[in-house]
């Protein structure tokens, strides 16, 4: 209360001014009025484009590092979000839908499109790897990307190769942010022959992400940007050509090993 009384905004230990929150909306909404937002998208599209402005921005102002949107702009990193509307700009987005605005976010794009870079990765030989920080929801989003390739797309795979999560939430308690490594292998999320090496870390992020972030710096010479963002239509389309591949799955055999399908061909 003492804190609204004096118009400042808390999100954990950040405060700052009210006029602060103001003067964001305004700036986004700005920016999502202009021509190339008025389409449906995906949101790692959305945060493409809106962090370009943002890395202008910054640009103006002379400021370094300072915007983690800019930095994956400017390094081709794909974002994406697993619940656009919940958050400011979500509420910004919905406003502006009521003054005639094109720009809507769309899931079908999201699943599809995080889905394709894991598939790509596997059928390619490489490693798929999963590095959570809390929990929630975005963390069955990244995680079921690999239900979307066995169990929906009908594609056999494994699961993903390596799971490291930082969370403060037990296990115990039946919710997301807590399930284990062993639980996600029943959904087809991990795979079981990893699971040995899977990784949960009950600490405090603010306190093991530095760490970790000092230690790989330390250990490992950068590497090329990947800019997988720059590449996002040709993994989808990839993704989309196997899929439509193997024909319409009609039942999964127990033990997943083999999807039983109806040729897609007429």
């Amino acid at each position: 209360l003492e804190l609204r009384e004096q118009s400042v905004i808390r999100i954990y230990d950040v405060l700052f001014d009210y006029d602060v929150l103001l003067d964001t909306d305004a700036f986004v909404r700005r920016v999502i009025s202009g021509p190339e937002f008025q389409k449906p998208m995906g949101s790692d599209e959305f945060h493409f484009l809106l962090g370009k402005y943002v890395h202008e921005r910054g640009r103006k102002l002379k400021l370094k590092d300072s915007s983690v949107l800019a930095t994956a702009y400017e390094c081709g990193i794909p974002i994406f979000t697993s619940s656009p509307g919940d958050s400011s700009i979500g509420m910004n987005v919905a406003a502006m839908a009521l003054r005639d605005s094109g720009l809507t976010i769309d899931p079908n794009r999201d699943v599809n499109q995080t889905a394709a870079i894991v598939y790509d990765a596997k059928v390619r030989g490489l490693a798929s790897s999963v590095f959570i920080l809390g929990g929630g929801s975005p963390k069955n989003f990244i995680l079921q990307t690999e239900p979307q390739i066995q169990e929906v797309m009908g594609i056999e795979e494994s699961g993903h190769d390596y799971f490291l999560q930082i969370t403060d939430a037990r296990p115990d308690t039946g919710g997301l942010s807590g399930a284990t490594p062993a639980e996600a292998v029943s959904w087809g999320k991990v795979d079981p022959d990893t699971l040995p090496d899977c990784v949960v870390a009950y600490v405090d992020t603010t306190v093991a992400l530095p760490l970790l972030t000092a230690y790989l710096l330390t250990r490992n010479r950068p590497r090329k940007a990947k800019r997988l963002y720059d590449r996002r239509d040709k993994l989808l389309g990839k993704l989309t050509a196997r899929y439509l591949d193997t024909g319409t799955v009609t039942k999964i055999k127990t033990g997943r090993k083999v999807a039983k399908r109806t040729s897609a061909k007429r």
